[in-house]
């Protein structure tokens, strides 16, 4: 309830933080399922089996290893990578390079958008504090001396929760956005 009072305190610029704020989590959890549930997996053993069968010179079992995981973008880098490991090393620089770029994307898709809609927070959370000011400075010049202190008090506080409501969508969308 003191939520829903706090929402229709901010006004509709509140209120498309607050939509903006959703979005930032829809995004959140579906990059963190891709990371951690779709591409993830135990990195140290993957890499302890296949440094060992690379150093044991049994390329064909690394790459047999690496197209069981070709669904995880880490073992589909290696495998790219070590088809090319009985040629020179340009080559197989190349390949990392290829890896890299065919793999990257995989991880960082959408990843953009979390930090747009952390700006975007921002800027609508001091939307809401000019309009805040706006109501505040309009209670001084027009109303009647008894509604003054009322209307006032109400447009200073669009400020202070817009502002809020702004910076709390966005500060966690960013620290997601880096980390």
């Amino acid at each position: 309830m003191a939520f829903l009072k706090f929402m229709n305190d901010s006004g509709f610029v509140g209120w498309c933080i607050l939509v903006v704020g959703i979005g930032s989590l829809v995004l959140v959890a579906e990059r963190a399922k891709a990371l951690y549930k779709e591409y993830g997996m135990n990195v140290e053993e993957f890499m302890g089996k296949v440094q060992n069968l690379v150093l044991a010179k049994k390329l064909d079992e690394a790459l047999l290893l690496c197209a069981q995981l070709e669904k995880k973008p880490l073992a589909s880098a290696f495998k790219t990578i070590l088809e090319k490991a009985d040629r020179d090393d340009d080559t197989i620089f190349q390949a990392h390079d290829i890896a890299l770029s065919e793999n990257v994307p995989l991880y960082t898709k959408r990843l953009h958008y979390l930090s747009m809609l952390a700006n975007v927070a921002t800027l609508l959370g001091l939307l809401g504090t000019i309009h805040g000011l706006i109501l505040s400075f309009q209670a001084v010049a027009t109303a009647d001396p008894a509604q003054k202190q009322a209307l006032l008090a109400h447009g200073i506080s669009v400020s202070m929760y817009t502002t809020a409501l702004g910076l709390a969508v966005a500060i966690p969308a960013m620290v997601f956005f880096l980390s």
